[in-house]
């Protein structure tokens, strides 16, 4: 039985590693994967998010924290895409309502710009790009994303971030409305992971 894949994630949130690890979990063929964080990373020297793309955000944070260790360093960066808005809020989603904003608040921004503009046009879709880097060299680059709706107000107690108003039509609910495990297998996130895993278990 081929020994188990080690990866670093280059995060200090520990729900982020658990999300992950469930993905791990959930995909059961190919060599198992383990997954912890970046040991002290928030000791290590801070990597600066402030590129215009959601790749270049994720490479870059995936290779500054690879020289930091042996072990090969995932990265991801995330966001919230709406067309109507010129893509916003994009790769500030995390940031769009300021530094120390709750996901309550940068919901409520969101939905006030939407209507202080008159919007009609509702789509929006959930982008994620991960990278996988080892002793400051990138290795691999995934995106995937996840469309929908924007809804006039949240719903839903679970998920985070922009899920309580992110409508998924082929569930018809929100994405603070499903499960754990729906969540998974529809979510930009889930699905970028799969392509990782993928390129994980590949031959040579």
């Amino acid at each position: 039985m081929p020994a188990p894949v080690k990866l670093l994630l280059a995060t200090s949130n520990p729900g982020k590693l658990r999300e992950y690890q469930a993905l791990a979990r959930g995909e059961p063929h190919g060599r198992a994967i383990e997954l912890a964080l970046v040991p002290g990373f928030e000791r290590l020297p801070r990597f600066d998010e402030s590129a215009p793309t959601f790749a270049e955000n994720a490479a870059g944070k995936a290779l500054h924290y690879s020289r930091f260790v042996e072990l090969p360093v995932v990265a991801d960066d995330s966001g919230l895409v709406v067309p109507a808005l010129g893509g916003a809020p994009g790769v500030q989603s995390a940031r769009y309502a300021g530094p120390g904003a709750s996901d309550a608040n940068r919901v409520r921004k969101l939905l006030e710009e939407l209507r202080s503009k008159g919007v009609s046009d509702r789509r929006a879709r959930f982008v994620c790009v991960m990278a996988l880097a080892e002793r400051a060299r990138v290795l691999a680059v995934f995106s995937d994303s996840a469309s929908g709706e924007l809804l006039d107000a949240p719903r839903g107690t679970q998920g985070f971030g922009y899920d309580p108003i992110f409508f998924f039509p082929a569930l018809g609910k929100s994405f603070a409305q499903i499960s754990r495990e729906e969540k998974n297998l529809f979510s930009h996130r889930g699905k970028a992971f799969r392509k990782l895993l993928e390129f994980l278990n590949s031959p040579g």
